[in-house]
């Protein structure tokens, strides 16, 4: 045998597994797997990915440094990634429908929250104004939230930020109101998106709006874009000038963000045409701008969840992800409890809690103790987004394992039994937060009923597939 083609001694170690290598970490990955195997997994923003997808973000696309773009790196050796790279970006315009000459996708942004920024950064240029949905209404932090004590999020810092509201009766958009504040702050950039907005939104009514003040329509579709690519939501490339996604929620690609944008003539005026230049200015602000070297497993791993959402079989996942959500929020209103806006278009189970007696944080670690997983959130009229009033639910994850209507319902009934259980220890504990979860904690006769609860929840989880690695 060749010499330089053998495995010396200190080399062994790359040649291990994670079991063989680092056990300890290993087994926790393995207590993470089996706690999602055994667990409702409710969050909204979750998903769990495919197979193939897990095989990309382990490939040896790992190994390789590629700054720039393809056909234009700063490093040599990236053939085989300039391939991958276009063909994401490819499969990108594919599967939402778009036109190369008429858009373009950068497919380079580590997650959504950097997407934004990005485009802030190009577009709007520091000190910029931006416009979003606030935060406790269903908006996202890179949406520019502050509040009136602190700058939350960087996109309030290095921004002029001016949220928009909904109507406190209805919960739903006030874009009235929106019109009338665009024509006072002036943004340079709105933004159409949420975190936990359970309806569709009026893309043809933000683009008016913007139109007014020719200020950039951006559509940030992260929460919806798998049902976009099932044709199953409102589309925002009909009036968006950019539109921003992650890839890992609806979607069920890895944890990675995609920025789309428009090219060609944005408008004509008595001067001639204007055009978009929005490609160089977004591409330079993603790179070199605000990131490095991009995450090329990553970017192989959205190719081949692209791929599956061009499928029929993705469409009817995507259908069955709003049948469960009008499911679950049917039945948590059978049994009492407050849904904002009333019901959802989407994926989100958006639950007023304080109707019930009840807050978000409160629900949120009594459904976590019995194996179910949701995070508390703001209402609107909340100011204290540590204290909220409500928690959000979403199907996609639950979808994915197989669960459909009739499951939710006993869903929901888990969900009821929790917060009944809430309410119980609430009455028995003392007003502040910690009072509660010692009271959870150390009372011998809830912490039973907490466990004979996980118990018929986690019989329930485990007769369901979870896709993935089988160990880990």
């Amino acid at each position: 045998m060749n010499s330089h083609s053998a495995w010396t001694p200190d080399m062994e170690i790359l040649k291990k597994t994670l079991n063989e290598n680092d056990p300890e970490l290993f087994n926790i990955i393995k207590n993470e797997k089996l706690r999602q195997r055994r667990g409702l997994e409710l969050i909204a923003s979750e998903n769990f990915t495919s197979l193939s997808v897990l095989q990309a973000l382990g490939s040896c696309l790992h190994n390789k440094y590629s700054e720039g773009y393809p056909g234009q790196r700063y490093y040599g050796g990236n053939e085989y990634i300039d391939e991958v790279e276009r063909l994401c970006q490819q499969r990108a315009l594919e599967t939402y429908g778009l036109d190369s000459d008429k858009w373009g996708v950068n497919v380079q942004p580590y997650s959504g929250s950097p997407a934004n920024l990005a485009v802030y950064t190009g577009v709007v240029e520091p000190h910029g104004r931006i416009m979003g949905l606030d935060l406790p209404d269903g908006g996202h932090l890179t949406h520019g939230y502050f509040t009136e004590k602190k700058k939350i999020s960087a996109t309030s810092m290095f921004f002029e930020s001016m949220p928009y509201k909904v109507n406190p009766e209805t919960g739903l958009i006030d874009y009235d109101q929106l019109s009338t504040l665009v024509n006072l702050f002036k943004p340079k950039l709105i933004i159409a998106g949420i975190s936990c907005y359970p309806r569709d939104l009026d893309y043809k009514r933000f683009r008016e709006i913007a139109d007014q003040n020719n200020s950039y329509l951006m559509a940030d579709m992260a929460h919806v874009s798998g049902l976009v690519a099932a044709k199953l939501a409102p589309n925002p490339f009909e009036y968006s000038d950019i539109v921003t996604t992650t890839t890992h929620k609806t979607l069920r690609g890895p944890r990675a963000g995609l920025i789309f944008y428009r090219k060609g003539v944005r408008k004509v005026t008595k001067t001639g045409e204007e055009k978009y230049d929005l490609e160089s200015k977004i591409n330079q602000a993603v790179f070199p701008g605000l990131q490095g070297g991009p995450h090329n497993n990553a970017i192989a791993g959205i190719a081949t969840a692209l791929k599956q959402a061009q499928s029929p079989e993705f469409k009817e996942y995507q259908q069955q992800v709003k049948l469960n959500a009008k499911s679950l929020a049917k039945e948590l209103a059978a049994h009492g409890y407050s849904i904002v806006t009333g019901g959802t278009d989407n994926h989100i189970v958006w639950v007023n809690l304080r109707p019930a007696k009840l807050d978000g944080s409160r629900v949120e670690k009594v459904l976590e103790e019995i194996s179910i997983a949701c995070n508390k959130n703001t209402i609107p009229g909340d100011t204290k987004p540590l204290n909220p009033g409500g928690i959000r639910l979403g199907t996609p994850a639950l979808t994915t394992r197989g669960l459909k209507e009739q499951d939710f319902k006993k869903v929901a009934e888990f969900i009821h039994r929790g917060c009944q259980l809430a309410l119980d220890i609430n009455s028995r504990s003392g007003p502040m937060l910690k009072d509660f979860k010692n009271k959870l904690t150390e009372d011998p006769e809830f912490q039973q009923r907490i466990k004979n609860l996980k118990k018929e929840v986690e019989s329930f989880s485990e007769q369901f597939p979870l896709p993935g690695f089988d160990e880990f």
